[in-house]
């Protein structure tokens, strides 16, 4: 059978990582399988539905690696649920219903208080012609509900194992059309599935329970149920607890900032991840093997991703999204990285004369590629360091012992055998003022080639600047 899958965002938002890991697990599923992937926007809610998040939606899977191969915008295609909706309703499975929000919910709490499961009472079908008239002449619009079938639905979910569901009786009708006339996202998605002709449903297992109705309303379509598979993921956790949200807030905070609060949930969209410098390699890393029982590790390519892709090996605990394992893992990708490889994005930096020595020294001390800047800075900028408490005389005289240009990577032992012999410093007291003064951190790069980079002139204006 060839696969074929879907993704099927909102656009109301920006993708966030619970979204771009559903959305990587059926692109993988797809490229594995040799099969299809299908983007689709579910755009169908004209109020909350807006086109700069569509837009966003695009850019944001294609920086993390997806491509697909057919799109379309279910705003399209209204002409052709209408179609569908008036079938069901021939079929005797589409019905008015004319009770208010509050009304529903009276009900609701009155069963509860019965003791009787919190489901809608079919009430609307007992109703006479001449009741339903009466409703319209009030002005009211009926919403629509699916009639379920009087049975119980079972299906082997790929991720889940065997799962089985009551329809009538246990599980309310759905409403599918609203008293305004659009289409929910449980009609539209069923006839979407069957006209794409879709194999596989891979999602969070937040949308288990609407399986069942589901496969009842694609077998009332038309289809046949058994052609549809369902793999539910566990949803993602951000370690120490708590549901990945989809809000975009303001400000900072994502993984490289935010005042030492942790990293907030709904800020971990992808657009947030790209502004603070993930690579997106390391991020498709992280999710492809987050909640299965591969290691965690940074991958090469996504080919690699797609090679090693299995859904079996997905576990039904809740994976932990940790913020500080994506820096790891962003880290590793970026230390890896060759120069030409990076050259076009040093460039977007402003660091267009940056080179490969400049790279291959600076890369392993980078998490986040924005830091090459700093690094740039004190390899070949104007860079003036803060002054080292009581080392004014050793970093005069290392100033002044400082050999003659040109400088290549032996420059750092020739001067620092120098100075150990005049001074008798060895070990920490002997290169830790030193790497202060020239680079105002205690750690980075290797000196040797760090000091070739940066030339004679900038380290004993530096070396004097810090023995103020």
């Amino acid at each position: 059978m060839s696969v074929k899958v879907r993704f099927a965002p909102s656009p109301t938002g920006f993708l966030h990582v619970g979204n771009a890991r559903v959305a990587l697990w059926n692109w993988l599923f797809a490229r594995h399988g040799g099969g299809r992937f299908l983007l689709r926007l579910d755009d169908t809610d004209a109020q909350r539905s807006r086109p700069e998040f569509a837009a966003a939606i695009l850019e944001d899977l294609g920086w993390l690696g997806l491509d697909w191969d057919e799109s379309f915008h279910q705003s399209e295609r209204t002409a052709r649920y209408a179609e569908a909706a008036e079938a069901l309703k021939a079929a005797g499975r589409l019905y008015p219903c004319y009770e208010t929000p509050e009304e529903l919910d009276w009900k609701r709490k009155l069963r509860l208080k019965r003791g009787l499961p919190p489901i809608y009472d079919r009430f609307a079908l007992e109703m006479t012609e001449a009741q339903r008239a009466r409703k319209e002449a009030e002005g009211i619009r009926p919403h629509w509900r699916f009639r379920l079938s009087e049975r119980r639905m079972a299906w082997r979910d790929l991720v889940r194992g065997p799962q089985e569901i009551g329809l009538a009786g246990e599980t309310s009708d759905p409403v599918l059309i609203r008293a305004d006339g659009t289409p929910l996202y449980t009609f539209t998605s069923a006839v979407d599935d069957l006209d794409s002709a879709i194999t596989h449903i891979i999602r969070g297992e937040d949308h288990v329970t609407n399986t069942a109705a589901q496969l009842d309303l694609y077998e009332a379509l038309g289809g046949v149920a058994g052609a549809l598979r369902f793999g539910h993921l566990p949803l993602l956790q951000m370690a120490g607890g708590g549901k990945v949200s989809k809000r975009e807030h303001g400000g900072g905070g994502g993984v490289g900032g935010g005042g030492g609060g942790g990293v907030e949930i709904g800020r971990l969209t992808l657009r947030r991840l790209r502004q603070d410098g993930i690579e997106p390699l390391a991020l498709a890393s992280l999710l492809a093997r987050l909640g299965t029982s591969g290691d965690i590790a940074p991958a090469q390519s996504m080919a690699e991703l797609v090679e090693e892709f299995d859904l079996a090996r997905a576990s039904r605990a809740a994976p932990q999204f940790d913020p500080q394992k994506l820096l790891e893992l962003n880290a590793k990708t970026l230390h890896h990285l060759s120069f030409a490889q990076v050259a076009p994005r040093l460039a977007a930096l402003g660091l267009a004369a940056a080179d490969a020595r400049f790279w291959e020294t600076v890369r392993g001390n980078l998490d986040l590629l924005p830091e090459v800047r700093d690094w740039w800075d004190i390899a070949r900028g104007d860079f003036v360091p803060a002054p080292v408490e009581g080392e004014a005389e050793y970093l005069r005289a290392a100033a002044a012992a400082l050999p003659p240009e040109p400088w290549d990577d032996a420059s750092w032992r020739a001067w620092t055998e120098a100075l150990k012999a005049a001074t008798g410093r060895k070990g920490k007291a002997l290169f830790m003022p030193l790497r202060l003064a020239l680079t105002g951190q205690e750690h980075g790069p290797e000196m040797a080639p760090l000091l070739a980079l940066m030339g004679r002139a900038r380290a004993h204006s530096r070396l004097l600047a810090a023995a103020c």
